[in-house]
């Protein structure tokens, strides 16, 4: 038995609710100027006043030492083995735009792109175009057709859209195209597996044609290809834990993590203001609900310091609101660290706390990095999270006699 089916064989019918907000990428690194890290440079009276209630803690999302993705480190969040449960990010795009994904269907995320004369690649996101300008493209390239297969291309947001190819014998194991710097050609669809040799044949056929329809596109000239996967369900929260569950989130790509283990998606919000109003709005109707704070990721890969910082302030002063419902549970943490001084995700653990009724409160004195590292938690893999907060909701029976 694993973890996951030992969490299920456990999971009991309870009344309670489980608010778990996450500050993507909030993790942070000391600047230079004062050797703050952004969570100790904000002021952050409800949140330090929630951690000094909690039980505090640090948490790898893959394992001590290794970078993770969104997608994997959100999975963690939820209590799967991120390195059991794999799964592309064009899966995550696709059911994040709420795109009906069948069993076998092969998705990636799609960059428009910008090359030079020479193919080289100048701009991997075309000059971050308008959502408009990528819809206005993802219908100039409606009419590609390839014997065999049916062709789905979505737009996504900005740069991203996402393609989906429906047929027999698909496989995912493809390696990505987008090369990930520039001043060099886009790669060439390699197949990973003997049995993904004729689904790198048609995607190669794809950029083909799309190549056709883009030349005269500049700055979106081209397209890059990441995050190949094949669609295969994986079990629900509900199935799992017995939750019936929520997610509110601005991106995509949380949505569609979200409608991966099978929540629901909910809200139209497009501010963090607004998603808390919707977590009060929608609060009687669920038992498990997930934040999703993006901005504080955004800013540490823009390397703006200072708009973290205003991010993490403008949830403090939401937290306040949270806490009114009286959630039986919550959990504030990250999905990963994304330090400002580094512009990008990083290894290092995320911090976390766990209020409850039923926690023992460490009196950790704020919610930063140094202080979750004192808390009575200790670290931990991210994916023992969940069994933690199901726990203190009393959501878990005893194992053995």
């Amino acid at each position: 038995m694993d973890y996951l089916e030992l969490l299920k064989s456990l999971a009991i019918p309870a009344k309670t609710k489980i608010v778990l907000l996450v500050l993507d990428g909030v993790g942070g690194l000391p600047r230079e100027k004062d050797g703050k890290t952004e969570l100790e440079a904000a002021i952050t009276p409800h949140l330090d006043a929630l951690a000094k209630e909690s039980s505090c803690g640090l948490m790898d999302p893959i394992a001590m030492g290794i970078t993770p993705g969104s997608g994997p480190s959100h999975l963690a969040l939820f209590g799967y083995d991120p390195l059991k449960y794999q799964v592309g990010r064009g899966v995550l795009a696709a059911l994040g735009i709420g795109f009906e994904l069948q069993t076998s269907d092969v998705a990636a995320r799609i960059n428009f792109a910008t090359v030079d004369e020479q193919g080289l690649v100048t701009d991997r996101r075309a000059g971050r175009i308008s959502t408009e300008e990528n819809e206005r493209l993802c219908d100039l390239l409606k009419d590609i057709r390839i014997p065999g297969v049916e062709i789905f291309l979505r737009p996504v947001k900005e740069h991203r859209a996402m393609v989906v190819f429906r047929g027999t014998n698909l496989s995912g194991a493809l390696a990505d195209t987008d090369p990930q710097q520039l001043g060099v050609s886009p790669r060439r669809v390699q197949p990973l597996s003997p049995e993904s040799q004729g689904t790198a044949k048609i995607v190669e056929e794809f950029i083909a044609q799309t190549r056709k329809y883009l030349v005269d596109q500049r700055p979106a000239n081209m397209i890059l290809m990441r995050g190949f996967d094949r669609y295969e369900p994986l079990p629900s929260l509900e199935k799992l834990y017995g939750l019936r569950s929520a997610a509110i989130a601005l991106y995509p790509m949380y949505k569609g993590v979200a409608r991966l283990v099978g929540m629901e998606v909910i809200g139209s919000a497009t501010t963090v203001g607004e998603e808390f109003t919707v977590l009060t709005e929608n609060f009687p109707d669920y038992s498990f609900f997930f934040l999703h704070v993006k901005q504080t990721d955004s800013a540490g890969e823009d390397g703006n310091f200072e708009r973290k910082v205003a991010v993490i302030e403008e949830v403090d002063r939401l937290v306040p609101k949270l806490r009114a419902l009286d959630p039986d549970v919550i959990v504030v943490t990250c999905d990963h660290s994304t330090p400002a001084v580094l512009c990008s995700h990083s290894w290092h653990a995320a911090p976390m706390l766990l209020y409850s009724k039923y926690c023992r409160p460490d009196f950790t004195g704020a919610f930063t990095e140094l202080e979750c590292a004192r808390g009575c938690l200790g670290r931990f893999p991210t994916r023992k999270m969940m069994a933690l907060a199901l726990a203190n909701a009393l959501r878990l029976t005893k194992y053995g006699a």
